[in-house]
């Protein structure tokens, strides 16, 4: 064996070792909650804990999440939050992408520099004037006032990657468009916004995981359990008394909330690396 294949037989076995530990490292949070959902509370909370111990055959937890009246409706706050804050992003950063993208104007770089800055500040940085303004508007402990604070975080990117994607369709698509007597808004709806639906979907999924995952300003702006999400009500579990947590429970509904994620983006995984390389590259 030359010099030049122990070298490459190296390299590649190099590479597949940190691929396994970066892939051990990830999938095991998910591989633990799992596990723990189907243990009994005393071998979760044993020590040392068991790593590679086996499910038991017991949903005692997953029973008394799916009876959780707290918990159920918080679920459906969250996919009406969630799916709101994507049809609001996708509806206002469209229109906006495709001018930025489309259109010549003055100032055009300046304003995505802005947009793209907006994503760089810290949400606790703006929690307090976002409440204030949700609190001016009468929104405070409610569905509307969630989706309206999502749209801090989701709307910059949605514009940012979209803006993109309308930069990279053919100009010549769009005058044919105008020949034919269309308007600037049906040129828009019949021609650019369906050939964009690679961006819609990437982008559109992302910020539904965003609003579904979020819980600062779930925390902030809501005070009752009626107009709170997933991520508060599972971090406000009770155990069966005042110093007990439930592990168990915790665990077991963080697999119920993140299954449906991780289908998702398996089933969408290609559009996600298109549109996040897209919204890299492209200025």
């Amino acid at each position: 064996m030359t010099r030049k294949q122990t070298v490459r037989i190296a390299n590649r076995s190099l590479f597949y070792f940190v691929l396994a530990l970066a892939l051990i490292y990830t999938i095991f949070p998910f591989y633990w909650a799992l596990n723990g959902s189907f243990q009994p509370e005393t071998q979760i909370t044993a020590t040392p804990a068991d790593y590679l111990a086996v499910p038991g055959a017991t949903a005692t937890h997953y029973k008394s999440v799916f009876t959780n009246r707290d918990f159920l409706l918080s679920l459906r706050n969250s996919a009406i939050v969630a799916g709101g804050t994507t049809i609001l992003a996708l509806g206002v950063g469209a229109l906006a992408a495709c001018a930025l993208g489309r259109y010549k104007m003055r100032g055009r770089q300046a304003i995505m520099g802005l947009v793209l800055s907006m994503t760089m500040f810290p949400q606790i940085s703006v929690v307090g004037a976002v409440k204030s303004t949700i609190s001016s508007l009468g929104l405070f402990n409610s569905l509307g006032g969630l989706i309206l604070s999502y749209m801090l975080f989701t709307l910059p990117f949605t514009i940012w990657v979209m803006t993109s994607f309308f930069k990279s369709l053919p100009r010549e698509l769009e005058e044919s468009a105008y020949v034919d007597g269309a308007s600037p808004l049906q040129t828009f709806w019949r021609i650019l916004l369906p050939l964009s639906l690679p961006g819609l979907a990437t982008t559109g999924l992302l910020a539904f995981i965003a609003a579904w995952n979020e819980y600062l300003f779930a925390l902030t702006l809501t005070i009752t359990n009626e107009s709170r999400t997933v991520p508060v009500v599972i971090a406000n579990f009770g155990g069966d008394s005042l110093f007990s947590v439930p592990w168990g429970s915790i665990m077991a509904a963080c697999v119920v909330v993140t299954l449906p994620l991780v289908v998702l983006v398996l089933i969408f995984q290609r559009h996600i690396v298109a549109g996040m390389t897209a919204g890299a590259v492209k200025g």
